[in-house]
């Protein structure tokens, strides 16, 4: 299948999935979030792929979050920007379609949650790659994956309350039980950014190298891995999945919540003032 906003490759036991939209720091739309789904869902049915790697193209950047431009009061969707919530067909997601994912007409609202499912439940190791910028809704893609491993120049960090989003699915509760609840509430709460430094220090990263080394750190991580039994990896990650499995439950709950806060003005004023490249003025909200 051919791809327009994310590059897949698979070579020696590993699935590369690179999101390759390098102008906007790889922030995901509509049809990348499909398509990072349909690869990810082809990496589990291949018995050939025993690790799957997911990065962003270029230097600049893993993954900063979902796309602004794309996003309106229906939430993201193409054309979702100019149009009123009404018009998208009043579904707040669609489910998740396994291998036909990318099949789905394109006018429908972003599935985030799908790809969160495929990335936890495929019962194979998942590096995130990160190089540069991983932030927003990029930030809760790596969290999500197994492990991370970071060049020198990555960034960490939070923006949906500044933007007027939040993942209060996985984004949320599942960074608390990565770098524990006072320092992932700091991240959600004041939107800070974090070094590589910063992030190995509080456990949200595996390793960090130079830049120029990453690619070669990451494979040698891989064939670390497809050394290991397959099934018994896949026991371990299910196993480990099981504590925090009923954040599924929370997530399909806060994607909702979050279609309903969409489409409030307070939610609209975040990304209006970050579309405008002006000052945020949350204050009259708080009346």
């Amino acid at each position: 299948m051919a791809y327009t906003d994310i590059l897949y490759e698979k070579k020696n036991g590993v699935a590369w999935i690179t999101i390759n939209r390098p102008e906007v720091r790889n922030a995901f739309r509509t049809i990348t979030v499909a398509e990072l789904t349909d690869a990810f869902v082809d990496a589990r049915w291949d018995p050939a792929i025993g690790v799957v790697v997911l990065t962003g193209a270029g230097d600049k950047a893993f993954c900063s979050g979902g796309d602004q431009k794309e996003r309106g009061q229906g939430g993201y969707a193409p054309g979702a920007a100019s149009q009123r919530p009404m018009d998208l067909g009043g579904e707040g997601r669609s489910g998740a379609e396994g291998a036909g994912a990318t099949s789905r007409p394109f006018n429908r609202p972003m599935d985030v949650e799908a790809l969160h499912s495929a990335i936890r439940h495929i019962p194979k190791p998942v590096i995130a790659m990160v190089n540069g910028f991983a932030v927003g809704g990029g930030h809760v893609l790596h969290v999500l994956c197994d492990l991370s491993i970071a060049s020198d120049n990555a960034i960490f960090g939070q923006t949906g309350p500044r933007v007027g989003s939040v993942d209060a699915g996985h984004g949320t509760g599942f960074l608390a039980r990565v770098v524990g609840e006072k320092k992932a509430r700091e991240i959600w709460y004041l939107c800070r950014q974090y070094s590589a430094a910063d992030a190995l220090v509080m456990g949200l990263v595996n390793k960090v190298v130079p830049l120029k080394d990453l690619r070669a750190e990451v494979e040698k991580w891989c064939a670390e891995l497809l050394d290991k039994s397959p099934t018994a990896l896949a026991l371990a990650k299910q196993s480990f999945n099981i504590d925090s499995e009923p954040r599924a439950g929370v997530a399909q709950f806060a994607h909702t919540a979050l279609g309903l806060y969409y489409q409030t003005d307070e939610a609209m004023e975040g990304r209006n003032a970050f579309v405008e490249k002006r000052p945020v003025d949350f204050k009259k909200f708080r009346k």
